[in-house]
């Protein structure tokens, strides 16, 4: 997993690079190292504006700054670089992007991959049509193949194209829901899934044998722009999700949160025959700054309130949000006296697990540890096949038979055969197909979630995330838990302490703590993508009947705030 370097720079290596922070404006030999190296990138950056940004800092010998973005690079890991955008080697810009593009390519080419194709997708934040272009000149100039999608799309998409186009890889320039100030580059391989080690440490070997960008040949053009054919390809391929004759009445609000989801997923929902979205208009076109959300994510608080404002003047059934890549999916459902709340990812999971068993689904469904234990009941009930795997789609997506994954936020794959990584849009299809078949036998969304916690006990979930500008207080948090684990929280004694990193039976290591309580779980585990820790909190109780369930739901909400509390205590955060 990543970690968030400095400054809120993402590294996404297996360790933090440590940072350095010069506190004099001395001209001590460390600070001649830094002006220099400075000075060296200056003179290979290709870039206009971040050759301005840097020759100011030099200028101004701002070494706070300079040490920032000089101690150290981005590092590339499983979940390829994510970071601020900005000059130097610990942000995101085209030096970066073009040295990842050069590492990725002599990876291929080690692999025997020597004129496969790489397609190459990207949104619509800042600086992602650059390091796109610059990507297809790399790969064009290794030798490869190079497509291009036509336009800034989701996320999805690209995942679609891969197989569709059988290319050895693809890189999606995005990140995803972080802030405005960010950029990413996620690397998929030719399965169409993103990667996993060993491939992540390969091609960050690759990356670090890069030298000068003098070196690395880009031509100015050679590689293929692609038309909308791949888009209707993945359109068509959305019917697949959906059942021939089912109901298409549910009427929906949607937000693409200043995204590139809109066109797509409007193409889908007319297709399907449902009725077209009304649009959060101040949130319907894709813009890089993001500017009605503090962060442009459907989980964040605040978020969603033009979305619950849309839906108080038009009455719909359903609150569809895409993140601003389009591969995770939010849904609000309107609460009888008491206006609109949104879903969590778990429930949503639990919805479209029950949808996709009274469909016949046959397969393995798969969630990672930090998503709700409701779904192996489901499946057992089912007599599915179910795996538990560590975070994140691309451990997921490689589960054998996989025939439905998620993860609790808001990443959905319902079309494993088309699309091996979390769908935004087909989740949104297959969300509002059950509640149009729920609508018309006069029932809704809350009604099912209240079915499913009687057959399989109610299975109350909720998140302790702390965001910090210092990633030493993460790293503290850990290490209390370590060394002084809790005994018990809210009066549940802990039956079972976990350290992730030594790994488990079924699970390789990864950097996270899990807590076993009597009718009750806590994992702990740092922020692969942001910097945050992340406390992933679960109570399950039984529910004998439906009137049981307001009690049940008041004693399970009263735990997991008490346990929130007491974790919080033992972590000292």
């Amino acid at each position: 997993m990543g970690r968030v370097g400095a400054a809120g720079a993402t590294t996404m290596g297996p360790h933090p690079t440590t940072q350095r922070t010069t506190t004099t404006r001395g001209t001590d030999v460390h600070d001649d190292e830094l002006i220099a190296r400075a000075k060296a990138w200056l003179a290979e950056d290709p870039d206009a504006e971040t050759r301005e940004e840097l020759a100011k800092l030099i200028d101004a010998q701002d070494l706070p700054e300079l040490t920032t973005r000089f101690t150290g690079t981005l590092q590339f890991g499983t979940a390829g670089l994510r970071g601020e955008l900005g000059a130097g080697p610990m942000r995101m810009n085209r030096s970066v992007v073009i040295r990842a593009a050069a590492g990725l390519a002599a990876y291929l080419k080690a692999k025997g991959e020597t004129d496969g194709l790489v397609v190459i997708g990207y949104d619509a934040r800042h600086k992602s049509a650059d390091f796109a272009q610059d990507t297809a000149a790399v790969m064009t100039g290794a030798g490869l193949r190079a497509a291009v999608l036509p336009h800034p799309l989701p996320t999805p998409v690209l995942a679609f194209a891969i197989r569709h186009l059988g290319a050895v890889a693809g890189v999606e320039v995005t990140a995803s829901h972080n802030p405005p100030r960010d950029n990413g580059y996620k690397v998929y391989l030719g399965d169409g899934s993103q990667i996993v080690p060993p491939a992540d440490a390969e091609i960050a070997a690759e990356i670090e044998a890069v030298r000068a960008l003098a070196n690395v040949p880009r031509p100015e053009s050679g590689w293929e722009i692609l038309d909308d054919t791949v888009l209707n390809a993945y359109l068509a391929r959305t019917d697949a999700v959906l059942t021939p004759g089912s109901p298409r009445t549910a009427r929906t609000v949607y937000t693409a949160m200043h995204g590139v989801g809109r066109d797509t997923l409007l193409a889908a929902f007319a297709r399907a025959g449902f009725p077209a979205p009304e649009l959060v208009a101040e949130q319907a076109d894709p813009d890089p700054d993001f500017p009605t959300v503090a962060f442009p994510n459907p989980e964040e608080p605040g978020a969603m309130d033009l979305a619950f404002a849309k839906a108080r003047e038009t009455n719909p059934d359903l609150i569809i949000a895409n993140d601003p890549d389009a591969d995770r999916c939010a849904a609000a459902v309107p609460v009888p006296g008491d206006g609109w709340r949104m879903l969590r990812g778990d429930e949503v999971g639990a919805l479209l697990a029950t949808h996709l068993v009274r469909h016949g689904a046959r397969g393995t469904f798969a969630e990672s540890i930090v998503s709700s234990s409701l779904l192996g009941r489901i499946a057992e009930k089912a007599g599915l096949p179910y795996e538990e795997t560590l975070t994140g789609f691309k451990w997921i997506a490689r589960v054998e038979g996989l025939r439905y994954g998620y993860e609790e936020a808001l990443g959905y794959c319902v079309d494993p055969e088309g699309v091996r990584d979390k769908d935004g849009i087909t989740a949104a299809l297959a969300i509002t197909e059950l509640a149009s078949e729920l609508k018309a036998e006069g029932r809704t969304l809350l009604d099912l979630l209240d079915d499913i916690a009687v057959e399989h006990g109610l299975h109350g979930t909720d998140q302790l995330s702390v965001r910090v500008e210092d990633l030493s207080v993460i790293a503290n948090a850990m290490s209390r838990l370590r060394e002084q684990p809790p005994t018990q929280l809210a009066g549940l004694p802990i039956t079972k302490a976990e350290d992730l990193t030594k790994g488990t039976e079924t699970l390789p290591p990864t950097d996270g703590l899990r807590y076993t309580l009597d009718g009750a779980r806590v994992i702990v585990r740092p922020s692969g993508t942001e910097p945050k820790l992340k406390c992933y909190l679960e109570v399950v109780l039984p529910v004998p009947t439906h009137a049981d369930l307001p009690a049940a739901r008041a004693k399970a909400t009263d735990l997991l705030e008490t346990i929130k509390r007491d974790l919080s205590a033992a972590a000292g955060i």
